[in-house]
C-alpha cells in the first residue's frame, strides 16, 4: 500500500495508487507552473488574511511567509523541482512549504480549495498580461503616428474591392490601424475589470465555514470586487474567453495590416520595403525576400482564433461548478497571450524600420482614374443631379480608357462632349492634391485633418 502515498492531499479515500498512464494524463504541472509566482502571491495574502481572523498563528503566518520567499527565489533561479506526482503547481508549492516550514505549511489550505485557488492565480496571471499588452499596443500605436507624420503628404490609391478607387494619403491609411487598435486597447481595459475579481474564497463550490474575510484578500491583491457566488466564481471562465476574444480581433486587425504589407512589398505594387531583419531570403532562389513576419502574423491570427474555439467549446456543456475539463483552459490562454505579446511587440519594430516609396504610391492612384468621383461631385455642385453625373463621369472614364490616358490628361473641348457644365477649373478638382484637399472634415483625407487626427492620437496616448 506504499504506493498510495504517492500524493498524500487525498490518499486516505483511495485503496490503490493512481496509475502512472492516468498521472501523465491528468496532470499539468508542465504548464501550469507558469502559474508558480501568482500562486505564491495569492497564498501570500491569504495566509495574510488567516492570520487577521486568527484562523492560524501569527507564528505561522511567519513560517509560510519565510517558506514561499524561498519557494519564489527556487522558482525564479530554475532550481525548484517539480514533481509529477504532485499533478499541479499547486500542489508542488505546497508540498515543499510543508517540508519547509512543516505543519504552518499544512495549515495554509484552510479556507480555500484548489478550485478557487486555480481560478484566482489565472485572473491574477492574466491582469499582469492584460496590463502588459495594454503598453504593447501603444507602443504600435505610437509607432504608426510617428511613420504617419512623415507622410501626410503622400498619396496613394484608396482601395474597395482591392481596386482603385479613391486617393488618400499614406499617413490616413496607416491610422485607420490606429483607430482600430485604439477600439482594441479599450476592450482590453474593459475586459480586465472583469477579469480583476477574486474568486478567493469561494473554496471548492460553495464557500467555507472559517470567518474568512474575503475583502481583504481582495485589497491585499489588488482584486477591484469579490467573486459574489460561490459557485461561479469557481466555474466561471468567461474572463479568459473575453480576453481570448479581444485577443482575436487584435490579430485580426495585424493579420489585415499584414496582407497589405505583404501586397504593397510585392514588386506589382512597390510601395514599401520591410527593413532586412523582418525577411529572409530563398532556399533556391537568390533575388528572393520574403516577408515572413507579415506571414508569419496572418498564421498566426488562425491559432489564436482557435483558441477561442477552444475555450468556447470547452465550457459550453460544463454543470456547475467546477470540472476537471477546466484544466484546459490554460494551454489556451497561455498561448494566447504568448502569441500576442511576442506579435505586437515585433510589429512595432517592424513598422519602425518601414521605407515608403512615395514614387509607386503616386503612379498607382494616378492609374485607376481614383479622380473620377470628385469630377462628378464638381458636376453636382454645377446643379447637374448626382446620377446623371455620374454616368457622364462613366462615360468620361470610358473615353479615357480608349484613349489610353488620365482624365486629368483630356483637353478641356473633349471632357465638354460629357457635360457642358465642365468649365476649366476642372483640372484642380482632377488633381490628386486637390481631391484630398476637398474632403476638409473630420475624418476625411485633407492634410489638415489628418495632422490633427495625429494631434489627437499623440494626446490619446499621453493621457492613457
Amino acid at each position: 500500500m506504499a504506493g498510495i502515498q504517492d500524493n498524500d492531499t487525498w490518499s486516505g479515500r483511495f485503496s490503490e495508487p493512481v496509475a502512472e498512464l492516468v498521472k501523465r494524463y491528468t496532470a499539468s504541472v508542465d504548464f501550469d507552473r507558469k502559474l508558480a509566482l501568482f500562486d505564491i502571491r495569492g497564498s501570500l495574502a491569504h495566509a495574510e488574511m488567516l492570520a487577521t481572523c486568527s484562523i492560524i498563528s501569527p507564528q505561522d503566518l511567519q513560517d509560510i511567509r519565510r517558506g514561499l520567499a524561498q519557494i519564489e527565489a527556487e522558482v525564479v533561479s530554475g532550481d525548484f523541482v517539480w514533481s509529477l506526482d504532485l499533478e499541479d503547481v499547486h500542489l508542488n508549492i505546497e508540498k515543499r512549504l510543508t517540508t519547509l516550514v512543516g505543519d504552518a505549511g499544512k495549515r495554509l489550505h484552510t479556507g480555500r480549495s484548489r478550485n478557487d485557488q486555480v481560478a484566482t492565480d489565472v485572473r491574477l496571471y492574466l491582469r499582469d498580461a492584460i496590463d502588459q499588452l495594454l503598453e504593447l499596443i501603444q507602443a504600435l500605436q505610437a509607432a504608426l503616428v510617428e511613420l504617419a507624420q512623415h507622410h501626410i503628404h503622400t498619396i496613394m490609391p484608396g482601395f474597395t474591392h482591392l481596386q482603385v478607387a479613391q486617393p488618400v494619403s499614406f499617413a490616413h491609411h496607416l491610422m485607420a490601424y490606429f483607430e482600430m487598435l485604439k477600439r482594441d486597447h479599450e476592450r482590453l481595459q474593459d475586459c480586465r475589470k472583469r477579469v480583476n475579481r477574486l474568486p478567493l474564497g469561494s473554496a471548492a463550490l460553495a464557500g467555507t465555514s472559517y470567518p474568512i474575510r474575503r475583502e481583504l484578500v481582495a485589497d491585499l491583491l489588488g482584486f477591484e470586487a469579490v467573486c459574489e457566488n460561490s459557485l461561479d466564481a469557481v466555474s466561471d471562465r468567461d474572463f479568459a474567453i473575453e480576453f481570448t476574444a479581444a485577443a482575436a480581433l487584435i490579430m485580426t486587425h495585424l493579420s489585415r495590416f499584414s496582407e497589405e504589407l505583404i501586397l504593397w512589398m510585392s514588386p506589382r505594387f512597390g510601395f514599401i520595403d520591410i527593413a532586412d531583419r523582418f525577411c529572409t531570403g530563398s532556399s533556391i532562389m537568390p533575388q528572393k525576400k520574403n516577408p515572413d513576419v507579415p506571414e508569419l502574423v496572418r498564421g498566426k491570427t488562425g491559432r489564436v482564433n482557435g483558441h477561442l474555439v477552444a475555450l468556447l467549446t470547452l465550457m459550453k456543456g460544463q454543470p456547475l461548478a467546477y470540472n476537471k475539463d477546466n484544466q484546459e483552459d490554460k494551454e489556451p490562454l497561455f498561448d494566447t497571450v504568448e502569441t500576442l505579446v511576442q506579435t505586437l511587440r515585433i510589429y512595432a519594430d517592424m513598422v519602425a524600420g518601414i521605407r515608403v516609396k512615395p514614387d509607386a504610391m503616386r503612379a498607382a492612384a494616378l492609374q485607376g482614374y481614383a479622380t473620377a468621383t470628385d469630377l462628378a461631385d464638381y458636376l453636382v455642385k454645377k446643379g447637374l443631379p448626382f446620377r446623371d453625373a455620374h454616368e457622364a463621369v462613366a462615360l468620361a472614364v470610358r473615353y479615357a480608357e480608349q484613349k489610353g490616358c488620365d482624365l486629368s490628361d483630356i483637353a478641356l473641348p473633349e471632357l465638354q462632349q460629357f457635360s457642358t457644365q465642365i468649365g476649366d477649373d476642372v483640372y484642380q478638382v482632377l488633381s490628386l492634391e486637390g481631391s484630398l484637399a476637398a474632403r476638409d472634415h473630420i475624418g476625411g483625407v485633407a492634410p489638415p485633418q489628418v495632422q490633427a487626427a495625429l494631434s489627437r492620437a499623440r494626446s490619446w496616448l499621453q493621457g492613457t
